[in-house]
């Protein structure tokens, strides 16, 4: 078995854990998870410090705990050039990130090889190796939370195109979008901002003219009171990713496909306009792929992010 220190580093926090890949068929052993606040608002350098730090309290924790780590491996939020390091894009999500150095960063703390891919990757990856993706040899990963992300996983490696860009999910056209700011700056239409978490609350906020929800979360309970604006907004937003979804099935062609996030936890009604929106899009011969819910929770990044560095850290 071999360990590994990891990092899923978001808008909101940034999570770690020892991870302990097995060698054959079990389910890996996620040790001593812990996670602080990202105070993404602090700006990027800020966020690489804390990063620092994190690191170095995780390394001290492994050595009074007899964990012998082969190396780092990162989930990070944003475009990450996984062969220098670097943040190469990044959002308004978490500003001052892109041009952050964070294998520089990391090895003032530790020599220990540390690799890095995008936080959405890693997810996929976890959840094609050990998750609801593993029977798939072609699967397409979809996270709905604070944003919309995507990956594409084939056999077990992840696809990242010629820029690193592949999977931004979040960035497809929807008519629903049109109007609404979204994270990279346009208001031409894209899917995230009205059907993340942030989204729902956007849509929300927008049909009532006034009213101020915060989140996803909020939406879905105010749905599960009977509220009917809340409820056609669930619905709506799902059907339009649900329509996303089929068309990015149309361009790869998957085997499998695993939903998984926080706005997964809406309700059965968000993913009946998911599946129906996905079956009204999708090809004749696509039409049966499944839309899996994730397996491995939050726990999928760093899942992930340990197989990453595992494919790469001899």
């Amino acid at each position: 078995m071999a360990e590994f220190l990891t990092f899923d580093i978001g808008g909101t926090k940034i999570a770690s854990a020892f991870v302990r890949l097995p060698e054959e068929g079990d389910a890996p052993v996620v040790l001593l998870r812990d996670e602080i606040p990202t105070r993404a608002a602090e700006g990027g350098d800020a966020v690489r410090e804390r990063l620092m730090e994190f690191a170095y309290q995780q390394l001290q924790l492994a050595g009074e705990h007899g964990i012998v780590p082969r190396g780092i491996g990162i989930a990070a939020a944003g475009v990450p050039d996984s062969k220098t390091g670097e943040i190469i894009s990044a959002t308004d999500l978490l500003p001052g990130w892109k041009g952050q150095q964070i294998y520089q960063a990391l090895h003032q703390v530790t020599d220990l090889p540390v690799y890095m891919v995008g936080d959405v990757v890693a997810h996929g990856l976890g959840e094609a190796q050990y998750g609801a993706g593993r029977t798939s040899r072609i699967m397409l990963s979809i996270g709905v939370g604070t944003g919309i992300g995507g990956a594409i996983i084939i056999d077990g490696q992840p696809f990242f195109g010629a820029h690193g860009m592949a999977g931004h999910a979040g960035h497809v056209a929807s008519p629903l979008g049109v109007g609404v700011l979204c994270s990279c700056g346009t208001t031409q239409g894209h899917i995230e901002p009205v059907a993340s978490g942030t989204g729902l609350a956007t849509l929300y906020n927008i049909r009532t003219d006034g009213s101020q929800v915060h989140n996803g979360g909020e939406v879905a309970a105010l749905a599960n009171d009977g509220d009917e604006t809340a409820i056609s907004v669930i619905k709506d937003s799902a059907h339009a990713l649900g329509v996303c979804i089929g068309g990015m099935a149309n361009l790869i062609d998957p085997d499998g496909i695993v939903v998984s996030g926080s706005v997964t936890k809406a309700g059965a009604d968000w993913w009946s306009a998911l599946r129906i929106g996905y079956r009204e899009s999708a090809l004749p011969l696509l039409r049966d792929v499944q839309l899996r819910e994730g397996e491995l929770g939050g726990d999928a990044p760093l899942i992930g992010a340990a197989v990453a560095a595992s494919q790469t850290i001899n």
